[in-house]
């Protein structure tokens, strides 16, 4: 008692206490605007998040202190006015309170506003309508609270939602008590019968039902995004003692996951060169047509995948279909024709990293140290003869490789290379990566690269302090990944955001670096490059400047625009490209003159 006393001495919450009316419902009624906003737009105005959060807790804690909402509090009531105001002030007034911690704060204040409803709910003397409302409500609160706190992951988005829930809850029910209040009292001024009254207190009891209802199918709607991803297993890990120089193998082992009927497989674990020139590990994949003749080798295709993340479970040998994940669609055509596969993951993709995301060279040895390895599996029957293609991220790998296999492996017989849609200027793509769909999931995966590779590149110095979290979050997840969910919702939330970067990229020792990465030009063995004409990824405007640069340097080049094609569909089996592709790489393996000059191919969908 003397503690509720305590409390009920304070001046602020006995002024608040005594809130006209009129003034009660702006407050409700700006309690569900401000979680709606919050709510509809997670991340917009990222910078000022803090600010929303912050002045909802404190309206939070005005809207207590009514007694309008949650009347079951009982002497606990004021002591969460008191920790909701506190709190919110706090968060308003430290401007460099991370994320995080926002979301510690919330999710604790959310579990014992909980945890009072529910205590509440168990005293005696009180009506089961009021009971069955403080028992509901406290559960809202514990279940939003919960899922404030064991999200790590997805802070940002969580926190946003299950607050912003929160205060439309409030507010509405705010709303409804005053309501009730407001005709009781007429309808005791008139002396009219009180039979209506057990009516409207158990319409707060059915809103609380309502609101624990809706908490509980959000947490089980949202339970896939927190289911785990691909582990990467003991394979990936090197031995003690590796080989010394790149291309050589360490371990294969059969490989049946995905694997089209009518071929064998292996993943492969070998050593290739680094960023920095030392020797690391990469793995991969090989496939090869089932028979053959006695002494036959195959030629080979060596396939570059395209993006499929930066976390190091994000390899395309670890994923349910690793194939598809990497973009390549038409395996079974491939193989159809005779020809083997050999596809890497890079570095930091399976093996430990950091992932080199669009860089030119280590992606580019990563990409030939693989087919030197996979030619010491005698069963593979692998032929000199080679063929490199690449989509998107892999197709500037594969214009690296090319570029850089007669210097780097020169055993490595590259007839010509076929880059898909290849993502071959850095700098362009970086620079509009606001004009980009998804573009800044995948300047999550560039950043976290480049910042962890180069440590003049940082995050404080580039990017928007709102946004650092995000892109951060971002970088962690799998375009496999269940959770890729919420990038898509944060992608949407920024879409009319100010942009990514605090600094231009093209500027300072980033922009040195992407210029250093954008592909080259003079490639040396013959190039079909295939561009759909309707990619909002690496647009056609973007490929056709690089291609007129490749033609100045005198590269033999053969041009292909397919019309009212996306980023990905150029690789679908039904694309004209793929058609087009394998008869050029037929035409490679079999020896025929390629173009001796530039040759631009525009064809109609």
């Amino acid at each position: 008692m003397a503690r509720a006393r305590f409390w009920d001495r304070l001046a602020l919450v006995r002024a608040l206490a005594r809130t006209p009316t009129w003034v009660r419902l702006v407050l409700s009624i700006g309690s569900i605007v401000l979680g709606a906003v919050i709510v509809i737009r997670p991340t917009t105005a990222l910078d000022v998040l803090a600010l929303l959060l912050g002045g909802g807790m404190v309206l939070t804690g005005v809207l207590s202190a009514t007694g309008r909402v949650d009347e079951g509090e009982g002497r606990w009531r004021t002591a969460l006015v008191v920790g909701w105001i506190v709190l919110g002030v706090f968060v308003l007034a430290w401007p460099g309170l991370t994320v995080r911690a926002v979301a510690i704060i919330t999710g604790v204040l959310l579990l014992v506003n909980g945890a009072a409803g529910v205590g509440t709910a168990l005293l005696k003397g009180r009506g089961w309508d009021d009971r069955i409302a403080d028992a509901a409500f406290g559960a809202t609160g514990l279940i939003f609270g919960v899922l404030a706190l064991v999200w790590p992951d997805i802070t940002l988005l969580v926190v946003a939602v299950v607050f912003g829930g929160s205060l439309i809850i409030r507010g509405i029910v705010d709303l409804w008590s005053t309501a009730v209040r407001r005709r009781q009292r007429l309808s005791e001024q008139r002396g009219e019968p009180e039979a209506s009254v057990p009516k409207r207190r158990w319409g707060r009891a059915a809103m609380a039902i309502v609101s624990v209802t809706a908490t509980v199918v959000f947490a089980l709607v949202t339970a896939p995004l927190r289911e785990g991803s691909t582990v990467v297993d003991e394979f990936y890990a090197a031995p003690r003692s590796i080989p010394h120089e790149p291309g050589r193998l360490i371990r294969a082992e059969p490989f049946t996951r995905d694997v089209p009927n009518n071929a064998v497989a292996w993943r492969i674990l070998y050593t290739t060169t680094g960023v920095d020139g030392k020797v690391r590990t990469a793995s991969g994949l090989v496939v090869v047509p089932e028979g053959g003749e006695p002494g036959q080798r195959w030629p080979v295709i060596d396939w570059n995948h395209s993006t499929t993340g930066y976390a190091q479970h994000c390899a395309p040998s670890l994923q349910a279909r690793p194939f598809w994940a990497g973009g390549l669609y038409p395996i079974k055509k491939v193989l159809k024709e005779g020809w083997a596969i050999v596809a890497t993951d890079y570095i930091g993709l399976g093996t430990p990293g950091p992932h080199p995301y669009l860089f030119g060279a280590p992606s580019a040895y990563a990409s030939l140290d693989a087919v030197r390895a996979a030619r010491e599996i005698d069963e593979a029957q692998l032929s000199s003869s080679t063929v490199i293609w690449g989509h998107s991220q892999g197709g500037a790998a594969a214009l690296w490789s090319a570029a850089l296999a007669r210097s780097y492996a020169p055993e490595v017989w590259v007839r010509g290379v076929a880059a898909f849609a290849p993502a071959s200027d850095s700098t362009a793509l970086v620079d509009h990566v606001g004009d980009v769909q998804g573009g800044l999931i995948f300047a999550s995966y560039a950043f976290a690269a480049y910042s962890e590779i180069y440590p003049d590149i940082t995050y404080p110095r580039y990017i928007r302090p709102g946004m650092q979290p995000v892109l951060r979050a971002m970088s962690e997840r799998c375009l496999t990944d269940p959770s890729m969910a919420l990038s898509v919702l944060a992608v949407l939330g920024t879409s009319a955001d100010p942009d990514l970067f605090s600094t231009n990229p093209a500027y300072g020792p980033l922009g040195t670096r992407l210029r250093e990465n954008s592909s080259p030009t003079g490639l040396g063995p013959p190039l079909f490059l295939g561009q759909g004409g309707s990619d909002s990824i690496v647009p056609q405007t973007m490929q056709d400047g690089y291609v007129k640069r490749v033609c100045a340097d005198g590269q033999r080049i053969e041009y292909h625009r397919y019309t009212g094609y996306e980023h990905a569909q150029v690789m679908e089996t039904y694309s004209p490209m793929i058609a087009d592709a394998i008869a050029w790489t037929h035409a490679r393996f079999d020896g025929e003159s390629a173009n001796a000059d530039c040759s631009i191919t525009d064809t109609p969908r």
